[in-house]
């Protein structure tokens, strides 16, 4: 009886795996198997724990029977194959930097002994390097990639396994609670998305206070729930032609845009992508510390940044609206160098992907791939009275302003009651941080 492994990572689910599917149709039994990195999981927390739920809930659907090992996966793999006597080890392929490496590693302990590490599908509906232009050169831009990403298409999503023999093997004690996570709750939440949300998405998607958003994020990142399987879904739903579903499938479009981008340029996860400012002039050192500090902490003393910050200490999640405001606070009222908030977004955020995560902080920082032009600079009053109208998101983070009514919780210094409770002054003044940030970006151009 032959045995193959199938090592899950970003993809802890078993409808529509593809690389589970490619080891079931080449071999009597699979073994399961997650490897705990430690360089992945280094700095443990929310992101650890929400892991380790994953992998209870991954391992009740096959009856308890994955295997988890703790260490360099070359090593682990390589000794379980050995183990197993399992010739081949099947993966989804993993587009992100240290992923590429770390199975070039694999594939190359596997060889030594005459195995092979057998890479099929990918997280994403269509696998990053493979949308060129006519030129045979990646796209640059958003739009000719999104349209090229249509017109490619991709496979409808693969079967469910059934009566699947998991082999079995030595392996450590899993540690999470599975409850409200996993591929289960991921089509729970998504199918109940789509009868809720999805037709308000297109005017929804930007308001903090109404929570109207996917939440699938988390879910995505974990690989519980695989995006060809929404894209399928969509496109025979009801609303499938409305203006919701259009945004929600460009919103996915623009996760596998940057996957794509990061693809091709490895190098511009912690560097900018575009070398046009490489001569702006950014603040570090002891003398900004305590200002990025009270950035991190939620402590500027503007409502909307200080409410998007706390909600991302305490859930370890951001709305998306939020997440650009931060940034642009961080980077243009701060003049601090992206890489640093991007840094700290991925040290707490549940659904923290490198491609995702670091090209929006360079959109924000006017440095990536269709950016914001650096002159946008975003305000924290005005984008807080805009998509927080009545301030309710604000009241829900910041307790100290609770007791302001209405939108009078963006401005609480206009308020006599304003800092009753504690609420921190203003550690800048954007105004003329806003003019600071122009000077810095017209000093650069001029390089």
């Amino acid at each position: 009886m032959s045995t193959s492994i199938v090592w899950f990572r970003r993809d802890l689910r078993l409808a529509d795996h593809p690389a589970l599917l490619a080891a079931l149709e080449s071999t009597d039994e699979v073994l399961p198997v997650f490897v705990r990195d430690p360089v992945l999981l280094a700095g443990g927390g929310a992101r650890v724990e929400r892991l380790e739920a994953s992998l209870a809930a991954l391992s009740e659907s096959m009856d308890g029977k994955l295997v988890v090992r703790t260490g360099n996966p070359a090593e682990v793999i390589a000794d379980l194959a050995q183990e197993a006597d399992c010739r081949q080890v099947h993966i989804s392929r993993e587009p992100s930097p240290y992923g590429r490496r770390r199975d070039d590693g694999v594939r190359v302990a596997l060889e030594r002994h005459e195995r092979e590490l057998v890479e099929t599908g990918s997280p994403y509906a269509v696998g990053p390097g493979r949308i060129l232009n006519r030129s045979g050169e990646p796209y640059k831009v958003f739009t000719p990639f999104s349209r090229a990403w249509h017109d490619h298409g991709w496979p409808g999503p693969g079967r469910l396994p059934v009566d699947v023999r998991w082999a079995t093997a030595p392996g450590e004690e899993l540690i999470g609670r599975s409850s409200g996570v996993g591929e289960a709750a991921a089509l729970d939440r998504w199918r109940t998305f789509l009868a809720e949300d999805l037709g308000g998405y297109e005017e929804g998607r930007d308001r903090p206070d109404l929570d109207t958003t996917s939440r699938l994020s988390v879910h995505l990142k974990y690989g519980e729930i695989h995006p060809r399987t929404m894209l399928a879904e969509l496109a025979t739903h009801r609303s499938a032609s409305g203006d919701g579903a259009h945004r929600f499938v460009t919103e996915l479009a623009w996760r596998e845009f940057y996957a794509d981008v990061l693809w091709h340029r490895p190098d511009s996860a912690w560097r900018d992508l575009r070398d046009e400012l490489s001569a702006m002039p950014y603040d570090d050192g002891p003398e900004v510390a305590g200002l990025v500090e009270a950035w991190r902490e939620g402590r500027t003393g503007y409502p909307f940044v200080d409410a998007g910050m706390r909600q991302l200490r305490s859930e370890g999640w951001m709305h998306n609206r939020v997440r650009m405001v931060t940034a642009s606070f961080l980077v243009k009222d701060l003049h601090v160098w992206w890489p640093v908030g991007a840094r700290h977004f991925l040290s707490l955020l549940l659904d923290g992907d490198i491609a995702s995560n670091n090209h929006g902080w360079q959109w924000v920082a006017g440095t990536g791939t269709d950016a914001s032009p650096f002159f946008r600079v975003f305000n924290p009053v005005t984008q807080g009275r805009r998509f927080d109208p009545q301030g309710d998101y604000v009241r829900r983070w910041v307790p100290e302003l609770a007791h302001l009514r209405g939108s009078d919780a963006h401005e609480p210094w206009k308020a006599s009651e304003g800092y009753d409770h504690g609420y921190p002054e203003r550690i800048v003044d954007h105004a003329e941080e806003r003019r600071e940030a122009l000077r810095r970006y017209e000093l650069a151009r001029d390089v």
